[in-house]
């Protein structure tokens, strides 16, 4: 299964220079990165990076995850995957730009 993380240009540089991510001040603050399922992250794009541009859409595996990967209730009830551990670039499933296209962002078809 495919799970997502969007980054922010320069925390997306820091991943690929040092192989490895806390992710964003917020994960850093909760102890974990959060992750959407391909269903959630239009939502989670439209609360948290509303009306940013630069945005990189990064996919990844669960099978790569093991136990550090738990799935936990979070908004309106849903369960949302979130890692326990760093986040590997050998991780990375493929990534991808998130355009915003006027004021949406774009998600690849298919997902």
């Amino acid at each position: 299964m495919i799970i997502l993380k969007i980054f922010r240009a320069e925390e997306w540089a820091a991943l690929r220079e040092t192989g490895e991510s806390r992710g964003a001040p917020v994960d850093l603050a909760d102890g974990y990165i959060h992750f959407s399922t391909p269903e959630q992250a239009p939502e989670t794009a439209a609360k948290h990076f509303k009306g940013e541009e630069g945005l990189m859409l990064v996919a990844v595996e669960t099978d790569r995850l093991g136990e550090a990967l738990k799935w936990e209730v979070s908004r309106g009830g849903a369960e949302f995957p979130h890692l326990y551990r760093e986040l590997r670039l050998s991780d990375v499933t493929w990534a991808q730009p998130l355009p915003l296209e006027n004021g949406t962002h774009h998600f690849p078809a298919g997902l």
